[in-house]
């Protein structure tokens, strides 16, 4: 097993991603920012290093530093946990040139996957369903980019290949809007991404999101860990995460599961990864995939009894997967709220000084913060403090048991969104289950509307 690793992230993924380490006996780095010093995961570190200034694109999208934080320290590999560079594929690069084992997929799949275009052909060899769409990147004749309109059927979405996180997207609903929304797509894709290809795909009206966890070994074994609903969204920014899905039949899961694994078999994938998907009318189409842990994997792993980031450093480390698909047990229910420091109804980020920082226990309450009373919120990065987790053995237990836990939780010196959380899960149609992907969207433009009267 590894003795050393840098923990090349912030925030809770980077507590996590320490406690995951401490409980393998590993040493650990934390690398900072110069806003982060006093955070408690670079307090409970073995070693810590300031790689920079409090802008990420000076600290921790800083490649050279968090090299050469590797290299001082005598670290043996990096784990990027989630958001900036754990799924860029020249820092995966540079760091096995480096001799550092990147935590992670290695860097030709983290490529392969992370171009839209290729990824969605991969899946397609692999026999994984995809949105109908463009064969490909669409051609720069304008009368073929009608004709694969008419083709797909409108209405069409628009995405940029090397786009993500809901950015480089754009709906068409009529073919007089189409050819300018291709021109516009690839401007912005090319200013944002450095890649202006955009290729299109059938415009979903009322889909689900729901993802399939994997974890693949090095040497051609695959699992898949159940799957999440993530539909509660604003602005494709995930708000509420619950695993199993409601209402979705075990069969289908399994099968598209199944689907899933053996793509990792055919590409060489290594490490944990998600396949997400839209899921509408009984059918699942693939969207894209994270190569990564993601930020929802806690209700995966309470369904399941898997530490999933430990497996990732397990699998990095050589292992094989220690157990089979059918030795995998989905037992129960468990719902992720995500705690941001923003007004819960505005979303205005609220940074600054925690000066109460109280959170809840219980059954089946799992809390995965690195705040503290007294810490201070920086403005330089995501508002995500923290994420509340409750499991129960029904989804209704665990819906009544995150309730109880939002009442329990107390938080002063910033505003936070605990109290949209609190309307949702007394919202009917959450508690019925199954909402898509625009519910939230449109309660909220609803309560807007509402307030204007």
């Amino acid at each position: 097993m590894f003795e050393k690793i840098l923990i090349a992230n912030r925030g809770e993924i980077a507590l996590r991603v320490l406690r995951a380490c401490r409980e393998l006996g590993i040493r650990t780095v934390a690398v900072h920012s110069e806003a982060d010093t006093e955070a408690k995961y670079v307090k409970l570190a073995d070693e810590s290093v300031c790689i920079g200034p409090a802008p990420s694109g000076m600290s921790y999208l800083n490649v050279p530093a968090i090299i050469s934080a590797a290299e001082v320290t005598d670290a043996e590999a990096i784990h990027p946990g989630y958001g900036f560079l754990s799924e860029n594929a020249d820092f995966a690069e540079r760091a096995e040139q480096s001799g550092f084992v990147f935590i992670g997929p290695r860097p030709d799949t983290i490529r392969l996957m992370g171009d839209k275009v290729s990824a969605k052909d991969a899946m397609k060899a692999a026999g994984v369903p995809c949105v109908p769409g463009s064969e490909g990147a669409l051609p720069d004749d304008p009368k073929e980019i009608v004709k694969i309109a008419r083709a797909v059927g409108y209405p069409v979405i628009i995405k940029a290949a090397g786009g993500g996180g809901g950015r480089g997207m754009r709906v068409v609903h009529t073919e007089a809007a189409l050819l300018n929304a291709v021109t516009t797509t690839r401007a912005e894709a090319g200013a944002a991404f450095g890649n202006p290809v955009v290729y299109m795909e059938r415009y979903l009206e009322n889909p689900r999101h729901v993802e399939i966890q994997v974890l693949a070994d090095q040497h051609g074994n695959a699992v898949y860990l159940g799957e999440r609903d993530c539909s509660m969204q604003r602005r494709h920014q995930k708000v509420i995460e619950e695993a199993p899905a409601p209402g979705i039949e075990r069969r289908l899961i399994a099968r598209i599961g199944e689907r899933c694994a053996e793509a990792c078999r055919k590409i060489g994938y290594r490490g944990a990864g998600t396949f997400e998907f839209l899921y509408e009318n009984g059918e699942f189409f693939f969207i894209e995939m994270n190569t990564r842990v993601q930020v929802e994997h806690p209700v995966s792993e309470l369904i399941t009894g898997i530490d999933i980031v430990q497996a990732q450093i397990r699998i990095a480390d050589g292992e094989k997967l220690w157990f089979k698909q059918r030795d995998i047990a989905f037992r129960g229910h468990a719902i992720e709220c995500r705690i941001n420091a923003e007004d819960p109804f505005k979303f205005t980020p609220s940074p600054g000084r925690i000066t109460n920082w109280h959170t809840p226990g219980g059954p089946g309450i799992r809390v995965d913060s690195h705040v503290y009373n007294g810490y201070t919120v920086p403005s330089h990065y995501d508002s995500m403090i923290g994420k509340l987790i409750a499991y129960g053995d029904t989804r209704e237990q665990a819906i009544r048991r995150m309730r109880i836990a939002l009442s329990e939780m107390a938080v002063s010196g910033i505003k936070t969104n605990v109290p949209l959380h609190q309307e949702l899960m007394l919202d009917a149609r959450f508690v019925e289950g199954g909402t898509s992907i625009h519910y939230l969207e449109q309660k909220l433009a609803d309560r807007s509307e509402v307030k204007k009267d």
